[in-house]
């Protein structure tokens, strides 16, 4: 085998150890290729080794970010690697978040070359492209023949040392680096050309993209309040005390659905917040000042409202992928929609 030493860093899941049920799985290592590795493996041939494989728990590693990164390191660097390979994490958002951190901490821990994978709505994109170079993916596992290779040929191009292109032309997500490039024409002409082209109906390409966001349209104002059936949703992490549906707190894969019948406010003995990301000390304290049940309940009262849906929904919004909130939002706008409520309230931390 040639000599540049990679270590690859997976889930459990892909360890082929076990789904949801194992994310809780503490760091360990094994020698070599392990799962998607063995596939890494066969697209280095003998110019590169994955010499070891460093495997971790998805909510091990998000609820102990700090130890469990110094654990993973430590493991990492007794492989004496040259590089390291994480994920390809696809869309799944907790699996991102580690990917990015992983990398991040090695590149400043070891100083050496650090590569993932994820899908562009995946919150480590976002958090930790800058660290990394973060190969774009499709949205799931099922891309898998089409991450590896993409991610196996920047990872030899970096091995030998051969200049790295664009963004665009290696296929990884932009870092945020500005190099200077000599253009034959100077900028205010090329402004013109594309304004041009714009103008015209023609494709161009922007030399300074900007990011898209989806518009949402205004729905119209309700026409009357005091008869109006009010729900309150919530990515603050408001749940039921103990956390029944064991939301993540951080990159959740699911909403809950939970009753306010007979409930005049929420306390400290009847409800939590499985939110990571802030201090939840208040909102533990008195979880109204996230999920206002006591105001609403007082304005239901006085016939401000008509009244308060007797069912909540409520999600953790930390670091939870957009198609994943998009998906969420569908869902509780349906059984909303059915219930006949007038409008909603959504509140966050």
């Amino acid at each position: 085998m040639a000599g540049i030493r990679v270590v690859h860093y997976i889930n459990q899941f892909f360890a082929g150890i076990g789904g949801e049920e194992k994310a809780d799985t503490k760091p360990f290592k094994k020698d070599g290729a392990v799962g998607p590795g063995t596939a890494l493996q066969s697209k280095f041939g003998n110019e590169m080794e994955v010499v070891g494989t460093v495997v971790c728990g998805d909510t091990y590693f998000n609820e102990n970010l700090d130890e469990a990164s110094k654990e993973v390191i430590d493991m990492i660097a007794s492989f004496k690697p040259d590089m390291l390979i994480a994920g390809p994490a696809f869309n799944a958002g907790r699996y991102g978040v580690a990917c990015g951190a992983v990398c991040a901490a090695v590149s400043e821990a070891l100083n050496i070359p650090v590569i993932t994978g994820m899908y562009e709505e995946n919150p480590g994109a976002d958090m930790y492209k800058k660290y990394a170079y973060m190969v774009k993916t499709g949205n799931s596992a099922a891309t898998m023949r089409k991450a590896i290779p993409a991610i196996s040929k920047l990872a030899l191009k970096i091995g030998k040392g051969e200049a790295i292109g664009t963004p665009e032309e290696e296929g990884y997500m932009a870092k945020g680096i500005r190099v200077n490039k000599i253009y034959d024409k100077r900028g205010s002409a090329r402004a013109v050309d594309m304004l041009i082209k714009k103008l015209n109906g023609e494709p161009f390409v922007t030399e300074y993209p900007m990011p898209v966001f989806d518009r949402v349209e205004p729905r119209p104002a309700v026409k009357d309040i005091s008869k109006a059936t009010i729900a309150i949703v919530t990515s603050g992490g408001i749940v039921p005390k103990g956390n029944p549906d064991h939301i993540e707190s951080s990159s959740a894969s699911k909403f809950g659905t939970y009753s306010l019948a007979g409930v005049l406010e929420l306390n400290a003995d009847s409800h939590e917040t499985a939110h990571g990301g802030y201090d939840p000390v208040y909102a533990n304290d008195d979880p109204d000042r996230v999920l206002p049940v006591d105001v609403l309940r007082e304005m239901e009262k006085n016939g401000v409202i008509g009244k308060l849906h007797e069912t909540y929904y409520a999600t953790v919004g930390n670091g939870t992928s957009v198609a994943n909130a998009k998906k969420y939002a569908h869902e509780i706008g349906t059984q909303l929609k059915e219930a006949g409520v007038d409008a909603v309230i959504l509140t966050s931390t």
